[in-house]
């Protein structure tokens, strides 16, 4: 069986999602964790990908509107793009705060984030 899950349904590895699972933290602080690496892994994927047409655009609006299509779903891509929005700028914020750029955060930074008060 691949070490890898399929990158359509979700874009972390099972070592991510295992790592994650094994930290010392309460389960409402993992599973805010494992959602925010799952943002950063959907931003590191839209970043990499020069496939988008339409390069003046929002690439996140647009990558969005390509998954709802899967579901015919206006308002599941609404509802996406906000919050992966709102996670990009927590996100922004925080690597700022580190010195690091958002493509550059990793798992520890994560931690550091949702152990915050």
């Amino acid at each position: 069986m691949s070490k890898h899950l399929d990158p359509l349904s979700n874009p972390l590895n099972i070592e991510t999602i295992q790592e994650i699972d094994n930290l010392d933290l309460p389960i409402m602080q993992k599973h805010h964790l494992r959602i925010l690496a799952h943002c950063l892994q959907i931003f590191k994927i839209i970043n990499a990908d020069n496939s988008f047409e339409y390069q003046n655009k929002n690439r996140l609006r647009e990558w969005c509107d390509n998954q709802s299509k899967k579901f015919d779903d206006k308002k599941f891509s609404d509802l996406f793009y906000e919050q992966l929005e709102s996670t990009s700028i927590k996100l922004s914020t925080f690597s700022k705060k580190i010195g690091k750029s958002i493509e550059d955060l990793d798992i520890d930074d994560l931690v550091l984030l949702v152990e915050k008060p």
